[in-house]
């Protein structure tokens, strides 16, 4: 195979892989839903949730009181609160740095993100767990965990742009890592505290990933527009 041949191959998988990405993804999420909404994954969410507390005591979650303040911690960092203030600092360092498209990208992704969360909620509808007592106050429905949907979505997007403005691979992995890192842990959190099913948190994932990558793909193809341009 000629160099040229295996460029443009790398070329068309770096065009393409997005894409697949996001379909799968989307499948997932569907088929997942599907299954919660006929009570197919009921043992298993039910096993899973019990499984993290004291057999004697459903009230009281396995580990040591440090371990539960952590959950307590971690799962902050995915509320509505905390992402619309980090959203709102990066907006403003990009808006700073004359990086509008950047700039407009985080803000309708995290945005987008909200309304699509809370409008597959109202969907579903699912009750919350009722098979443990909640270590944490929940007012929403359940499907899907909405801090593991806007983690992801506020995360990988982020952790996205910045891995752009990076050469490096080493750093632009350490960046996209954290991204991950901090989507898991936030979404470990919440079925930790006994206010999401897992599969709840599953479809936040995959929910959240899907924008994210399909935004950051957005932002990507509108700098290249901008770069031709110039």
């Amino acid at each position: 195979m000629s160099e040229t041949a295996a460029r443009d191959g790398r070329t068309l998988i770096e065009r393409w892989w997005p894409l697949g990405l996001v379909t799968a993804t989307i499948v997932f999420f569907v088929w997942l839903a599907d299954e919660v909404m006929e009570g197919e994954t009921e043992a298993l969410d039910r096993a899973l949730l019990q499984s993290l507390r004291n057999p004697a005591d459903p009230a009281d979650p396995l580990g040591p009181n440090w371990l539960e303040t952590g959950f307590a911690d971690l799962t902050a960092l995915g509320s509505t609160t905390v992402l619309g203030l980090m959203t709102l600092v990066v907006v403003g360092y990009l808006l700073i740095r004359r990086s509008r498209a950047a700039a407009l990208t985080v803000a309708l992704s995290v945005i987008g993100g909200t309304v699509l969360s809370f409008g597959l909620k109202l969907v579903f509808e699912r009750p919350r767990p009722d098979l443990v007592a909640h270590l944490v106050e929940v007012q929403t429905a359940s499907f899907p965990s909405a801090h593991a949907m806007l983690s992801a979505t506020t995360y990988l997007t982020l952790g996205a742009l910045l891995a752009r403005f990076e050469d490096r691979r080493r750093l632009k992995g350490y960046v996209l890592g954290v991204a991950i890192g901090l989507t898991f842990l936030v979404g470990v959190s919440r079925i930790y505290l006994g206010v999401h099913w897992p599969t709840d948190v599953i479809a936040g994932w995959c929910a959240g990933a899907a924008w994210a990558i399909a935004c950051a793909r957005v932002a990507r193809y509108r700098s290249y527009r901008e770069t031709v341009r110039e």
